[in-house]
Order: structure tokens, then C-alpha cells, then sequence
């Protein structure tokens, strides 16, 4: 296959992956961020907990294909990336440690500091990885301080602490209010009486507050971030990320206004919110499950369409920016990935949507007291 193609195709699922992760496993971490604000009692927070409960570790395999993608496909990018956000992803390892050990242990004594103490690194594992995410998104937008000596060596020149800049804390704003919508929906799917309308409350705010918070990043994106632009690349060539001109200037929704068809990502992170909003309030949460969905969906990719073909532009170094182009594996490595992925990906795709079919119906009180010993 061609090579130019191979890397489009990469691009593609990666992205994938990456907004599969928001969805599914976003869910997950939606009802596990709301367990402190809606879970008034032990039995509500069992409800919360076991809605999510057959789910939330086959939906984490998202994140774990992502990343096991970008380091097979992207490896510059991958070294760059968790190097220069080396304590930012070691941020969010510990919070994802923390989830499985939380669902595990909290319900192993009948004591309420011990359970206080599970909840609370509970809620930490699922409310910390999307704001860092969403920082991470806000700082790629905004390019950040890496660049390649002529030995092909990576520095980055910043820290942790320079991530958390205004546009990256929106950012950040953005990614953990969109989870809590699309876990409030389905907690709306799954629970039943006062935890069923507390949900629905959640789920019309944070759809809401998505909406707002969206489009003031696509704002701000548009009239205060600087474009990428690259030229003198050959998209069939071999990885040279300093092989290539790069001027900034313009805007990001230059890139958007070359290709009109693309403007669907940001309309559909704007209609899939409302369409939240509104649906949650009717109690159509199956309808409305699939548009918070829809919104994540266009969320993640808005940024991906906009940079592109950029994945990491430099702030201080703009020839050391890396593209789709220049920093991807080996033709052979590509075909061989794709390969695979076109035979255990449908396997993925039809073994999740058979474990949400098994386990579909609500959570009630009942099943909670009649299953105590065998729920977390």
C-alpha cells in the first residue's frame, strides 16, 4: 500500500482510539467524578459504582490501544510526548491505578472511613485523567517547547507547572464537564428514583456547561492562537522532522476554512450537547447517551482536523514541529499494524457491544441488597 496513505490511515485510528476512549471509557469516569456529589448513601454509591461496573475495565482497553498505536506508529511523537509530559502522564497512571483498586476494596469492610477513603481515590482516578487530557490538548493548540538537534536528539524546555496556562486549564474545564455529561446520561439510564433525578439535573448542567465551555475554547482558539503551517515536506517520505519550512501565523480556523466538510467536528460537538441538554431533560436517555456520545466524538476530533497535519508544533523551535509526515514508523511497520487491526478491531467493536447488551437494565436498590456480597 502506499505510504502516504498508510500514514493517513494511521492518523485516522489513532483518532479513533482516541475519541473511542472518550466515549466509552468517559462514561466511566462521568459516573465515577459525580460519585461524591450524587451518592447521598452507601446504597447510591453502590448503584453508581456497579452501573459502570461490567464495563469500565474493557472500556480502559481504549486508552491502552491508543497508546500502544501512537508509540508503534508515532514513535518521535510518542518519545516527545511522554518525555515532555513526563510528570503529567505519571499524574495520570497514578489516577488510573487508583480506579481499579477503589472498585475493588471499598466495599471489602463495613466501615464508613474506609469506604470515604476508596470513594475519594475513586473520584480522584476518574475526574483527573480528562482534565489532564484536556490539558494536553489545550497545550498541542497552543504548540509546545520541544525541539530536535541535528543529531535528532528531543528537548523539552518546559515543565509541568507551565501545561497549566489559561488556555489549557479551558481546556482542561472542557474535558472533565464532557465526561460528566456523558456519565450522567447514563447514570440516568441505569438508576431509578431520587439518584435517577439528581442525574438528570447533573446531565442538563454539564450538557450545558459543555456547550459554553466549547465554544469559548473554539473562541479563543480562533482569535488568539497563532497556525502551523508547513511546507517543502514529501508526505511518501522517509521520518525527518527538520526536513521541512514551518511558518506560524493566521489562525487555526484557516485550516477548518480550507476544507468546509471539516467544520462538522466542532457543529457536531455543539448539536450533540444541546441535543444532550434537551434530551436529558425529556428522560430520552438512550437518545441522549448517543448524543453526549456524538459530542465527545466531535470534541476530540475538532482539534485533530484543526492541526492537521500537525500532531506536536513547537513554540520555540517551529521546524522542530512534528507532522504526520515526518514522524511515523516504517512502511512495513504500517501495513503490518493494519494488518492486525483490521482483524481484532471488529472482534473489539462486536465483543463490546455484546457485553452491553448482556448487561442492559437498570440498577435498583433491590439488586443491590439481594447481590451484596458479589457487587463492589
Amino acid at each position: 500500500m502506499d505510504y502516504e496513505i498508510l500514514k493517513l490511515i494511521w492518523w485516522l485510528f489513532i483518532g479513533v482510539l482516541l475519541a473511542g476512549f472518550a466515549v466509552m471509557d468517559g462514561q466511566d469516569m462521568g459516573v465515577g467524578a459525580l460519585l461524591p456529589f450524587l451518592g447521598k448513601t452507601n446504597e447510591e454509591r453502590r448503584i453508581m459504582i456497579n452501573s459502570v461496573a461490567p464495563h469500565w475495565d474493557g472500556n480502559q482497553v481504549w486508552l491502552i490501544t491508543g497508546g500502544g498505536a501512537m508509540f508503534a506508529a508515532w514513535p518521535i511523537a510518542y518519545a516527545a510526548a511522554f518525555s515532555g509530559f513526563y510528570w503529567a502522564m505519571l499524574l495520570v497512571l497514578a489516577m488510573l491505578i487508583f480506579r481499579p483498586v477503589s472498585f475493588d476494596y471499598r466495599s471489602k469492610f463495613d466501615s464508613s472511613r474506609w469506604r470515604s477513603c476508596w470513594d475519594t481515590l475513586l473520584f480522584l482516578g476518574s475526574a483527573v485523567p480528562p482534565i489532564i487530557c484536556g490539558v494536553a490538548f489545550g497545550n498541542l493548540l497552543q504548540g509546545v517547547p520541544l525541539v530536535f538537534d541535528e543529531s535528532m536528539r528531543v528537548s523539552y524546555q518546559g515543565n509541568f507547572f507551565g501545561l497549566l496556562n489559561p488556555f489549557g486549564i479551558l481546556c482542561g474545564l472542557v474535558g472533565i464537564v464532557m465526561v460528566i455529561m456523558h456519565g450522567a446520561n447514563f447514570l440516568g439510564l441505569k438508576s431509578v428514583g431520587e439518584l435517577n433525578a439528581r442525574a438528570k439535573k447533573a446531565a442538563a448542567g454539564a450538557s450545558l456547561g459543555t456547550l459554553v465551555l466549547f465554544v469559548l475554547a473554539g473562541i479563543w482558539m480562533a482569535a488568539a492562537l497563532p497556525a502551523y503551517n508547513a511546507s517543502g515536506i514529501d508526505p511518501a517520505g522517509l521520518p525527518n522532522p527538520l526536513a521541512k519550512t514551518v511558518t506560524v501565523g493566521g489562525s487555526w480556523l484557516d485550516h477548518l476554512s480550507a476544507t468546509p466538510a471539516l467544520f462538522i467536528f466542532p457543529l457536531l460537538g455543539i448539536i450533540g450537547a444541546a441535543m444532550s441538554f434537551v434530551l436529558s431533560r425529556a428522560e430520552k436517555w438512550g437518545a441522549a447517551i448517543v448524543s453526549s456520545g456524538a459530542s465527545l466524538l466531535g470534541i476530540v476530533f475538532t482539534p485533530l482536523v484543526t492541526m492537521f497535519p500537525f500532531i506536536m508544533p513547537s513554540s520555540i523551535d517551529p521546524r522542530s514541529s512534528l507532522t504526520l509526515w515526518d514522524c511515523t514508523s516504517s512502511q512495513l511497520t504500517l501495513e503490518i499494524m493494519l494488518f492486525v487491526t483490521l482483524i481484532f478491531l471488529p472482534i473489539l467493536l462486536f465483543y463490546t457491544g455484546w457485553a452491553y447488551r448482556v448487561m442492559r437494565g437498570k440498577v435498583t436498590p433491590e439488586y443491590i441488597s439481594e447481590n451484596s456480597h458479589h457487587l463492589y
